[in-house]
């Protein structure tokens, strides 16, 4: 009985398309024409009308034959006509039953460029592979050229088309699979099967639509389509097959968390390989004539012992310095021993001419190594004449205002020319006299912006003025500026309250606010110091602890409301809490408004750090705090118009994103309508191919927003492209460059990345294999099995079923009317 039982519901899971029916709570019958479910009492009356009707013709009006055979005619007319009337009512049938559905089972394949190395295994590990994707039967004969290695994506197109023991088919016995390949940066495309069948398991086929011609390998951002993409259906696993060299998009483990199954992951390429990297740190702005260190990083792997030359190559980009010649200088070559996986090379470079370089570090090509591109790395850097400048307001001369002074009189980057000051309480014929002092909180624009940091000092409120704090928040906001506001024990940050500053500051201020100086203090780092470059004094963390202790205990502090939501704290009190009673008070903080950034020193004691050690750390933390402040943006004036790409480097069909900010001589933003033609003029130029010259084509670059004016083009032939765009006040040409690639991003690793293969399912439950042993995956994945709940609502009887039945009823009751012969 219970044989039956599966039977029947096997067949009716069938008839319902319901995979692995268990069984059927109940199920209901329903019309659905809207006459039938209006006037359901006449239909009832119809029915009743129908059968009476067939009972009477036949038992009235038919007198030959047996009751008996008379009554089964009539009941077979009744059927049908009743039949016919059910069928304009539009029956349904809605069940509702319990199944377990095969799970899905998808495989993500690798089709970026990096899938084309051909590695070079030892004798024994070759044949391994071999062995593993069954290889001689499996590659067609032009897949390699004779004497070479299958690349990455062979050996993989190889496991999907290997004829026994085929894990792809194997997987489709038990589950519902479907591949996808991932080979551009959006996102992941399903592949299909021979003939378009849905759902059908093709790995034959899917082999045939691999390719490795992606630019990027985007892995996290496909794992995020895949997880959008599932939300249907039951989804139980995936296995990733990939090199894992991820070089774009979101991060691939949270990404694979986000699809909430486990995720299995087939590493593809060599874990070694003799390999020399080059990595090149410099800064972005160098100062003409000053000494300056640059380091490149060597990363080898198995090339400890062997001997290589370095060296440092400077090249001038076309029309943009102040040198006759854009060939490249060799700066600096050095002749060194490997002695570990990764050392460091430090050149030292002073420039003797000012313009936009860009600066190579290079190493030798070593015997047996696989990738040879990344043994060069290129950095842009730019050499100015120029210097930085400092606007310090004070009320009146204290001594961390005198030492600041000093510092940066003595910087090459700032200097005497670059650092002025607003004293409120100076002689105003001093003011007028000497030209470290500004005569004005608030000279003509032109002026005010020019500067590129502002330290506010312990100034009173009602001094400072509203034009001048509204000019200070545009000076942040949108070019870009710094601001250091430095607490002093007079009239404190509480006086900021009521002016337009309070809401630009990383802290919330207390206008009743008055200075602790009960009891000293030591001031306590906190740990996302870490990443500020001028929390970080010294060379080691030992160092970093030793420079800030020399602060000794700090005798006062101005104290704040709490620390604003935007804001991160660097430094706390040792003990005092903020107005919530748990957080400590901020002394440092930092926050990032509009463009610019915004620090807040709730004291102005930090001259003590000379108290040993001179102006060792003083420097340096005021240094890599006007840098980080003051070199983030156009220097000076340079700022009123300024040209730029979104990127320095781009990959070719990349877009190229063209941005210009754009303001008039009084710094107010330039509108289209100021504009011939409403919108700003560009010069392209595009480098030669084949032998070709350079081509120029102009390119309009309408308004944005207010200020600012962009366009998009599109990266497609390899080199350096030049943008000149004319400034409609001065006339000014302006250049920028950006290069495009035509050495892909995939060729800078030769190795697979087997520790991210290992995080992403160590993270997600699943396992990792390579190509030998990647069958055992068919006994560890184990998939809970799942009941569902569904509701299936179908039509009680299609067309072809209901004229069958009518058909059915009518040939029966001709053929007893003729086996009666009643015709």
């Amino acid at each position: 009985m219970k044989l039956l039982s599966n039977f029947l519901l096997r067949l009716f899971g069938r008839f319902l398309d319901i995979e692995n029916l268990e069984s059927i709570e109940r199920w209901d019958i329903s019309l659905t024409a809207p006459w039938a479910q209006r006037h359901l009492g006449w239909l009832s009356l119809g029915l009743v009308a129908l059968c009476a009707l067939a009972v009477y013709f036949y038992l009235r009006w038919q007198t030959r034959g047996s009751q008996a055979s008379r009554i089964t005619l009539a009941v077979c007319r009744a059927l049908v006509l009743s039949l016919l009337l059910l069928f304009l009512a539009e029956p349904v049938l809605t069940v509702h039953s319990t199944h377990s559905p095969r799970p899905w089972f998808w495989l993500l394949f690798d089709g970026s460029e990096s899938m084309s190395i051909q590695d070079q295994y030892p004798e024994a590990e070759r044949h391994a592979l071999d062995e593993a994707v069954d290889w001689t039967h499996t590659a067609p004969k032009s897949e390699t050229s004779a004497g070479e290695h299958p690349s990455r994506q062979e050996y993989v197109q190889a496991l999907l088309r290997r004829e026994r023991g085929n894990l792809v088919r194997d997987l489709g016995e038990k589950y519902r699979v479907k591949a996808f390949k991932f080979d551009r940066t959006d996102g992941a495309t399903e592949l299909s099967s021979d003939g378009g069948v849905t759902d059908a398991v093709d790995p034959v086929a899917w082999a045939a639509q691999l390719s490795a011609r992606g630019q990027v390998t985007a892995l996290g951002q496909s794992l995020e389509d895949l997880a959008s993409r599932q939300s249907s259906g039951y989804l139980a696993g995936l296995l990733v097959v990939s090199d894992f060299d991820q070089n774009s998009g979101p991060p691939a483990v949270s990404a694979a968390q986000k699809l909430g199954v486990p995720v299995y992951t087939l590493a593809i390429g060599a874990e070694s390989a003799v390999d020399l990297a080059i990595d090149l740190q410099t800064p972005l702005l160098l100062k003409k004539a000053e000494r300056t260190e640059l380091n490149a990083t060597l990363r080898s792997n198995g090339l400890q012992g062997t001997n290589v030359t370095v060296q440092l190559i400077a090249r001038p980009l076309a029309e943009s310095t102040s040198v006759a010649t854009s060939e490249p200088v060799t700066i600096d070559r050095k002749s060194l021993r490997i002695a570990a996986d990764e050392q460091t090379v430090t050149f030292s470079w002073t420039p003797a001419e000012t313009g936009r370089f860009v600066v190579a570090a290079q190493a030798d090509v070593l015997a047996g190594e696989l990738i040879t591109q990344n043994n060069r790395a290129e950095r842009e850097v730019n050499v100015r004449d120029d210097f930085l400048r400092l606007m310090f307001v004070e009320y009146e001369p204290t001594w961390e205002w005198r030492f600041i002074k000093e510092v940066f009189h003595r910087d090459k980057l700032v200097g005497q020319r670059g650092f002025r000051t607003f004293l409120r309480s100076a002689d105003p014929a001093v003011r007028r006299s000497n030209e470290l002092f500004l005569s004005t909180l608030t000279p003509k624009r032109s002026d005010f912006f020019a500067n590129d940091v502002i330290f506010l000092g312990d100034m009173p409120g009602a001094a400072l003025g509203t034009r001048f704090c509204e000019m200070v928040k545009e000076f942040v906001s949108k070019f870009g500026g710094g601001l250091v506001v430095v607490a002093g024990p007079h009239f404190g940050p509480g006086q900021l309250a009521d002016t337009p500053l309070a809401d630009m500051l990383p802290v919330v201020v207390d206008p009743a606010g008055k200075v602790r100086d009960e009891r000293g203090f030591a001031l306590q780092l906190t740990p996302d110091a870490a990443a500020i470059d001028f929390m970080e004094l010294g060379s080691t963390d030992a160092e970093n602890k030793l420079a800030w202790g020399n602060l000794g205990q700090i005798p006062w502090y101005q104290p704040v409301s709490r620390l604003h939501p935007l804001g991160t704290a660097l430094a706390v009190h040792q003990a005092d809490k903020c107005v919530d009673g748990t957080t400590r008070q901020p002394v440092i903080a930092i926050r990032r408004y509009g463009r610019g950034e915004v620090v807040y020193l709730g004291f102005n004691e930090t001259w003590r750090m000379r108290r040993k050690y001179g102006e060792l750390y003083y420097r340096q933390f005021w240094g890599q705090m006007i840098h980080r402040l003051g070199l983030s943006h156009a220097l000076g004036s340079q700022k009123r118009f300024v040209v730029r790409t979104d990127r320095q480097l781009y990959q070719p069909d990349d877009k190229v994103l063209i941005s210009v900010e754009a303001y008039n001589a009084n710094y107010e933003p330039l509108a289209a309508d100021d504009l011939p033609n409403h919108a700003l003029a560009a010069e392209v130029t595009t480098p030669g191919t084949a032998g070709d010259e350079q081509r120029t084509q102009v390119v309009s670059i309408p308004q944005f927003r207010e200020g600012v004016f962009e366009t998009r083009l599109n990266a497609v032939v390899p080199g350096e492209h030049k943008i000149v765009v004319k400034d409609p006040v001065t006339s000014e040409e302006n250049i920028v460059y950006f290069q495009v690639a035509n050495v892909s991003v995939e060729r800078r690793s030769a190795v697979r990345n087997s520790a991210l293969a290992r995080e992403i399912a160590l993270a997600t439950g699943g396992q990792t294999y390579d190509l030998t042993n990647v069958t055992h995956l068919l006994q560890d994945f184990h998939p809970r099995p799942r009941q569902e709940s569904s509701v299936q609502i179908r039509p009680l009887w299609n067309n072809w079923l209901a004229f069958g039945l009518i058909i059915g009823l009518l040939v029966l009751e001709w053929g007893v009317r003729k086996l009666l012969n009643l015709a």
